[in-house]
Parts: structure tokens; sequence; C-alpha cells
């Protein structure tokens, strides 16, 4: 009886549209630079930060304390329904942001997951980066366990054998440098136009 006037008493409310709106303003870099390490492609990844803002805006059902988590969640799952992830395409296939990192110095961690193919980075960020847990990534990937394990396996240790993490203030930098140039580039063509 006394978990049902907490209810009522307000404690523990759903998110609202509000709710998750400042969620994404606030949180904006790093659900867009969550959306950019799965997709591997900044015009997938701004679809992916979009359709996730859209879900959460439109009914998505969480309760308050929840809503950081739903807002990456649904981020994770438009990302896996734009790039579809999974063993048989599995290829190395570079990624767009590749171009653009290669104009800097390439022993970054983001350089490092994005020469990842798309299950390996999916398996990486979801389950290290994300801190899901292994049912939920199995779940959300549709893949056996052992095969997730494998995937992940193989992730880690190619990133073991870069020089990422190296150099946290340049990966930093650079990341940055990267994602202003995009600003710029779209800024100056509002000036132009």
């Amino acid at each position: 009886m006394r978990t049902i006037h907490t209810l009522r008493a307000g404690k523990f409310r759903y998110a609202t549209a509000a709710d998750f709106g400042e969620i994404f303003t606030s949180e904006m870099h790093s659900l867009f630079l969550l959306s950019l390490l799965l997709t591997g492609d900044t015009n997938k990844a701004e679809e992916c930060f979009i359709r996730g803002l859209e879900d959460c805006l439109h009914g998505m059902n969480s309760f308050l304390g929840w809503a950081r988590l739903w807002a990456r969640r649904s981020i994770i799952k438009h990302a896996i329904s734009l790039i579809m992830p999974n063993q048989e395409f599995a290829g190395r296939l570079p990624s767009s942001c590749l171009k653009r990192l290669a104009m800097g110095k390439t022993n970054n961690v983001i350089h490092a997951l994005l020469t990842l193919n798309a299950f390996e980075r999916f398996a990486f960020v979801m389950s290290l980066l994300e801190r899901q847990s292994d049912q939920d990534c199995l779940s959300l990937l549709g893949c056996r366990p052992r095969e997730f394990a494998e995937v992940r396996g193989r992730a880690i240790s190619i990133l073991s054998c870069t020089d990422y993490g190296r150099n946290p203030d340049e990966e930093a930098k650079t990341a940055w440098q990267v994602f202003r140039l995009r600003e710029n580039i779209g800024t100056n063509a509002e000036l132009v136009a």
C-alpha cells in the first residue's frame, strides 16, 4: 500500500517530451558521438540522432530516472536499423568519417573504432563503452552468445594492436577539430547561399 502512495505522490513520474528535449540538448555531443561511432558515417549519425530524438519526443514511456538510458538505447536501436550489423555483411568497408580523420593523425581512438567492421564496432561500443549487458547486446543485435563473444574479442584484439589511447589529449583535440570542421563547412555553405 505504501508503494501506491509513493507513486501517487509523484516521486516516480514518467519523462515528458520536455525532459527528453533537455536530455538531447544537454547531452548532444555524447549522443551524437554514440551515433557516429555506431554508424561510422556523419550523415547516418545525424539521421540516427534525429530519429532517436523523435522516438523519445513522441511516445517513449520511461520513468524520469531512466530517461537518459532510454535516449541512448533509442540511438542504439536506430543505428542498428540503419546499419544492420551482422556476421554475414561484416566486411571492412571504409567509413566516410575516415576520409576526414585521414587529414589529421590517425592514431586516435575514433579512427581506430571506425576501422573496425560494423559488427565489431557495434559489439565493442555497445558492450564496453555503453556498458550494455551481454543479454541486451544479443537481443538488440540478434546474434548468438558465442558469435557475439568472438566478435567482441576480435574488436578488442584489433584495437589493442593500435596506438589509440596513448595520448588522450591529442585524441580529444583531433576529434574536436573534425567536428568543428564539419560545423564550419555547414556555416560557410549557408553564408554563400
